[in-house]
């Protein structure tokens, strides 16, 4: 009973801030006829009036994010081309970023130099873990099959670390950033919601590192067996 209590509790700390995230930004995601400018125009201003020129705006079907590497913010169709107070707040956030990139925010490195070194070693971990039962049965050596275990297990630390990186970048980037940009562009009242935006978005994080850290227990568990 108390497993089934623990699972239901898991599913809910980790899925319940995605879907409350969705029902927010849908909320919020009606046009604004008085909005001077899409999300896409704001963000192409704010670069402009941060003195950020070379950071480029693009449309994307991958998710709203800023690319350090590539120096552009990138957005979906509806907060590019929208005029919602969700198009408004997600744009900020992504010059939040691109600001955090341009002042040499010290979270915002760490996380783009992990997040590259976590893309290799995820693919050697994941690989490693599914010939691990194969490399078991033929080498008949348990020393072996360790090896092997401890290389995934660190893959997956790695990417732990990378989730809880980037919970400070993320709150940063909307509430260092963000929302001191909106406070001349939008109401008080537009103001409160959009810091539920945010507070919203911030939370798929917090939810997305409690999955990652679940996960890194469960592997530890196994290795505490060995």
């Amino acid at each position: 009973m108390h497993i089934i209590l623990l699972a239901l509790l898991g599913i809910l700390l980790v899925f319940g801030p995605q879907f409350w995230a969705q029902y927010v930004l849908r909320r919020h995601s009606k046009h604004q006829d008085h909005f001077p400018g899409t999300g896409g125009e704001l963000a192409r201003h704010l670069l402009d009036r941060q003195g950020l020129l070379n950071v480029r705006v693009e449309q994307t079907d991958s998710g709203d994010h800023y690319d350090p590497l590539e120096k552009c913010v990138r957005l979906t169709p509806s907060n590019l081309n929208g005029k919602s107070l969700t198009a408004v707040a997600v744009a900020a956030h992504e010059v939040g970023h691109a600001i955090q990139d341009h002042t040499d925010y010290g979270p915002l490195k760490m996380r783009t130099n992990l997040v590259q070194i976590a893309q290799r070693t995820e693919k050697i971990a994941s690989g490693a873990m599914l010939i691990l039962p194969v490399v078991v049965a033929l080498a008949r050596s348990p020393a072996a099959g360790f090896a092997l275990f401890l290389a995934g297990f660190a893959g997956f630390a790695l990417s732990t670390l990378v989730h809880l990186v980037t919970l400070p970048v993320e709150w940063d980037a909307s509430f260092g950033r963000a929302l001191p940009l909106l406070h001349n562009y939008i109401s008080q009242q537009e103001e409160r919601a959009a810091r539920r935006i945010l507070r919203a978005c911030a939370f798929t994080y917090v939810a997305g590192s409690l999955a990652s850290l679940f996960n890194l227990w469960r592997w530890m568990t196994v290795l505490w067996r060995k």
